[in-house]
C-alpha cells in the first residue's frame, strides 16, 4: 500500500473516528478538547497534510489523541504500519463505546461491546447482528441498517434495545449511530457505534423501563449536560402540554413555567441548579406549574436529580451526563388540604375569620410586638340592635344580615389586615403596623358604613349600628386574653356612652370595670374552678295532670360558694362567665356532677320520669361538647332517656349547625330537650317547629303576672295551643303562688315549677 493510499484508508477512518466522536461529544464534559480533535482530523482527510495533535491529559480523551499522532507518525515516515483493519481497532480501543462492524454477520467488535453484552470477542464475531437485538425492537434495528445499506442514509439513529447474556437475560436501551464502512475485510460493511440512551435512564439493564416511564403518573423529563431536554414521558407531555419532539434540544426553562403559588413569582430553573451545584434539587410544596396556553394550573413537587455515569476507582460517584426531573401533581391533594385548612380557620356563616383563627393571629402579633418594638391595634366590635332583626323576623333574617354587615367591614380595613366573627354578633380586627390614630378613623368608617346601611327583609326595613373597643398593641400589651379583655371593656364603655360609638381603651377603663364587678368575676370564677366551689341543688317540677306518669322530675341548678362560703345564685356570675367563655367549662363540670349523682344514687328519679339540665349559647358552639357528653353518659351508664338537656332559643339560632347536630346525635341515643325562657323573643313562634324540642318552658316573666295582666295571660294560652299542635308538653316556671297556680292549671299546661312548688334544695340535703 502506497502512502497516498495509506493516507486515503486514514482518510476513511477519519468519518469513522467522528462518527465515534459523535456520541461521546454528547455525554463528556470537555467538549471543546473533542471538537479540537475533530476538527484536526477533518483537516488531515481534506488536505493530506499530517499534523501534530496536541495531547492534553492521560484520560480517554488523551489515549485518542496519542493513538492518531502514532498513525500520523507512521504514515509521515513513508512506512505503513499497519492494515485499515488494524488502524481501525486501534482507534475503536481508545473509545469507551461498544463498536461493531457487521453486515448481517459481526465482522468486528471491540472489548467494550464484549463486556456490555457479557460476550467475548471470539464468540460476537461470526454471530448475527440481529440476535443481540431485543425481538421487540428487531423491526426497528432491520430498517435502521437497511436505510443505511441502501444508502437512503448517509447516517441513521435509534434508540433499540438489546439483549446481553447474562443469566438472567438482562437487556439494556443505546441510541446508535450506524455509517457505511466501503471496505472491510473486502465486504461492504456498516459502522454501529452503541452510545447512552437518551436521558441515561433508558440504558439501565432493565427492558421494561421506558415501558415503566410511559406508563407511572409522575410526569418525567431527562436532559443532557447542557440543560437540554431529550426525553418527556407522556405524563409530562399532559403537564406542560408541549410534546417530546417539540420540546427536545430546548431548555427545561422553555418548557416549564414555573411560579411561587403564593406570591406568583417565577421560580429558578431546577436543572440549572442541579448541574451547576451537583446535587438533588426540591422545591418543595410551593411550586405552580402554568400550562403553554394559560389556561390550567396544576401544583406540583419538583425534584431534579443528576444522572451519572458508571464510577470508577478514581471518580467513585460517577460523572455527570444530564439530569433527570420529576414532576408529582398535587393539586387534588393541595386543594383538600387548603380547603380542610380553610374551614378551620373560618366562621361558616360570614366567611372570615373565626374565634380560634383570629386568637392565632393576634398572638403572633403580640409577639411581633414584643419582639421589634412595632404597634398594632386590635378593635373589638358588637352591633347595636341586631336582637330586633333576629326576634322580628328569626334566625335566618339574622344570618343574611350577619352576612352582608360582615362585608361591610371587610371592604374598610386593608389587604394586610384581620377581620374575624368572635361570637354571635360580635366582630374583631387585627390593624396590622397601623397608627392609633389611623386605626380610629377606619374604626369611625366602619361605624358610619354600619349607621347608613339599611338592611330589608320582605316587608320591613331595620337600621343599627356597631359600638367598636380599641386597644394599641405595643411592647406593653400582655396575653391574648388581656388583649382582647380591654377590647371588650372598650368596647362595653362605647356602647354606654351612646351606641354607634368608638372608643380607646385606657387605664381607666380597667378601675371601671373593677367597679361594675366584671373582671373581679372572672378572677372568683377562675378560682372557683381551680377550687371545685361550685355546687349542683335541684327544684321539683310536678305534674298537673294526675295521671301523668312520665316527663321531668326535677332541675338540677348551679351555685357558686365564695370564698366565705357565701351562696350565689347564676345571674350574679352567669354574665361575666359569658363574656369571659367561661361557660362551656362550667357546663362540663354541671354535666359530669349530675350524672355521676345519678349513677350514685343521690338522686331518684321515679319510674319513667327525667330530670333537666340547664345548658348556655357557649356551651351549645363548643363542636366538643357533644364528644364530652357521649364520653360522660357510657362511662357513668346512666340511661340517656331519664336526662333532658334545656337550651334557650337564642343559643339554638345563634349556634344552629352546632345545635341541631347536638339535638340529632343525643336525641338518637334516647335524650330530649326543653326550649328554656320561650316568648322571650318575638320570634318563638316561628322558630319552635323548626326546633325539635319535646318540652317548651314558658318565660317567668309571663307566669309572674298572669293574675293582672290579660295580655300574659293571652299570650300564655296561645303558647298552650302552639305546643299542643305540635304535641310538645309544656312546663310554666316562676309558679310562686296559688293564685298563679290555679291559672295555669286551667290553661293546660302540664307541668309546673317555682318556689310556690318547691324552694331549690342542695344536692346532700336529698338524703
Amino acid at each position: 500500500m502506497t502512502l497516498n493510499m495509506e493516507i486515503l484508508a486514514i482518510a476513511s477512518l477519519v468519518g469513522i473516528v467522528l462518527s465515534l466522536l459523535f456520541l461521546w461529544l454528547l455525554r463528556r464534559r470537555d467538549r471543546s478538547r473533542i471538537a479540537k480533535l475533530s476538527t484536526d482530523l477533518e483537516e488531515v482527510a481534506n488536505t493530506g497534510e499530517f499534523k501534530q495533535i496536541v495531547v492534553e491529559g492521560h484520560d480517554q480523551v488523551g489515549r485518542l489523541e496519542t493513538t492518531v499522532n502514532k498513525l500520523f507518525k507512521s504514515l509521515e515516515g513513508g512506512r505503513p504500519s499497519k492494515s485499515g483493519q488494524a488502524l481501525f481497532s486501534q482507534l475503536s480501543a481508545a473509545v469507551p463505546e461498544p463498536v461493531f462492524v457487521h453486515t448481517e454477520a459481526i465482522l468486528f467488535a471491540n472489548t467494550v461491546a464484549a463486556d456490555k453484552t457479557n460476550l467475548s470477542v471470539g464468540r460476537l464475531v461470526g454471530s448475527s447482528m440481529l440476535d443481540l437485538v431485543h425481538p421487540d425492537s428487531r423491526e426497528l434495528a432491520l430498517k435502521t441498517w437497511h436505510s443505511v445499506m441502501n444508502r437512503e442514509k448517509l447516517t441513521a439513529q435509534a434508540t433499540i434495545e438489546f439483549l446481553t447474556a447474562a443469566e438472567d437475560v438482562t437487556s439494556f436501551w443505546s441510541q446508535v449511530l450506524v455509517r457505511p464502512i466501503e471496505d472491510f475485510q473486502s465486504k461492504k460493511a456498516l459502522l454501529t457505534i452503541l452510545g447512552p440512551a437518551p436521558g441515561g435512564v433508558l440504558s439501565q439493564d432493565n427492558g421494561r423501563a421506558k415501558v415503566t416511564l410511559e406508563s407511572i403518573g409522575d410526569g418525567v423529563i431527562t436532559t443532557d449536560i447542557t440543560g437540554k431536554i431529550d426525553y418527556m414521558n407522556r405524563a409530562a407531555e399532559q403537564l406542560t402540554d408541549v410534546e417530546q419532539s417539540e420540546a427536545e434540544q430546548k431548555p427545561i426553562s422553555q418548557i416549564l413555567s414555573l411560579v411561587d403559588e403564593s406570591s406568583r413569582k417565577p421560580l429558578k430553573d431546577p436543572v440549572q441548579i442541579c448541574l451547576s451545584e451537583d446535587r438533588r434539587v426540591n422545591l418543595g410544596r410551593r411550586a405552580l406549574l402554568l400550562s403553554r396556553g394559560g389556561d390550567s394550573e396544576y401544583s406540583i413537587e419538583v425534584t431534579a436529580s443528576p444522572i451519572r455515569q458508571n464510577g470508577d476507582k478514581d471518580n467513585p460517584g460517577g460523572e455527570i451526563v444530564g439530569a433527570v426531573v420529576v414532576l408529582h401533581d398535587v393539586t387534588e391533594l393541595r386543594g383538600l388540604s387548603k380547603q380542610d385548612s380553610y374551614q378551620a380557620s373560618h366562621d361558616a356563616l360570614t366567611g372570615l375569620f373565626n374565634r380560634r383563627e383570629f386568637e392565632r393571629r393576634l398572638e403572633e402579633m403580640l409577639n411581633d410586638a414584643h419582639s421589634s418594638n412595632s404597634s398594632h391595634v386590635l378593635c373589638y366590635m358588637d352591633l347595636d340592635r341586631f336582637k330586633a332583626v333576629n326576634d322580628t323576623c328569626g334566625h335566618m333574617a339574622g344570618d343574611n344580615m350577619l352576612r352582608e354587615v360582615a362585608g361591610i367591614i371587610k371592604d374598610k380595613v386593608r389587604d394586610s389586615d384581620s377581620v374575624g366573627r368572635l361570637g354571635g354578633d360580635e366582630f374583631g380586627m387585627l390593624l396590622v403596623g397601623c397608627p392609633l390614630p389611623k386605626a380610629q378613623q377606619i374604626a369611625e368608617e366602619v361605624c358610619s358604613a354600619v349607621r347608613e346601611y339599611r338592611f330589608i327583609w320582605r316587608d320591613k326595613i331595620f337600621d343599627i349600628g356597631v359600638s367598636i373597643g380599641l386597644v394599641e398593641i405595643s411592647q406593653e400589651s400582655g396575653t391574648v386574653f388581656d388583649a382582647l379583655s380591654a377590647a371588650d371593656s372598650a368596647c362595653y364603655f362605647a356602647k354606654q356612652r351612646g351606641r354607634g360609638l368608638v372608643h380607646v381603651y385606657s387605664a381607666k377603663d380597667e378601675a371601671v370595670a373593677r367597679q361594675r364587678g366584671e373582671i373581679q368575676w372572672l378572677q372568683k370564677l377562675q378560682s372557683a374552678i381551680k377550687e371545685d366551689r361550685f355546687e349542683l341543688f335541684t327544684q321539683a317540677i310536678v305534674a298537673l295532670v294526675s295521671n301523668s306518669k312520665d316527663g321531668p322530675a326535677l332541675e338540677f341548678l348551679l351555685r357558686l360558694r365564695d370564698e366565705d362560703g357565701v351562696e350565689i345564685s347564676p345571674p350574679s356570675f352567669v354574665r361575666a362567665a359569658e363574656r369571659y367563655h367561661l361557660m362551656p367549662t362550667i357546663d362540663r363540670w354541671v354535666v359530669s356532677n349530675a350524672l355521676n349523682a345519678l349513677r350514685n344514687g343521690d338522686v331518684r328519679l321515679p319510674d319513667r320520669r327525667i330530670c333537666t339540665i340547664n345548658l348556655s349559647g357557649q356551651t351549645i358552639g363548643d363542636s366538643q361538647f357533644l364528644e364530652y357528653v357521649v364520653e360522660c353518659l357510657d362511662q357513668t351508664g346512666v340511661d340517656p332517656a331519664k336526662i333532658c338537656f334545656e337550651v334557650t332559643e337564642t343559643s339554638v339560632v345563634t349556634n344552629l349547625e352546632h345545635a341541631r347536630r347536638f339535638i340529632a346525635v343525643l336525641h338518637g341515643m334516647g335524650c330530649s330537650f326543653a326550649l328554656d325562657d320561650f316568648g322571650s323573643g318575638l320570634s318563638s313562634f316561628a322558630n319552635l317547629k323548626n326546633l325539635g324540642m319535646d318540652y317548651l318552658k314558658i318565660d317567668g316573666t309571663f307566669i309572674r303576672t298572669l293574675a293582672h295582666d290579660p295580655i300574659n295571660r293571652a299570650m300564655v294560652n296561645a303558647m298552650v295551643d302552639l305546643a299542643r299542635t305540635l304535641d310538645i308538653k309544656v312546663v310554666a316556671e316562676h309558679v310562686e303562688d296559688e293564685t298563679a297556680l290555679s291559672l295555669v292549671r286551667q290553661m293546660g299546661v302540664d307541668y309546673v315549677q317555682g318556689y310556690g312548688i318547691e324552694r331549690p334544695r342542695p344536692l346532700e340535703s336529698l338524703n
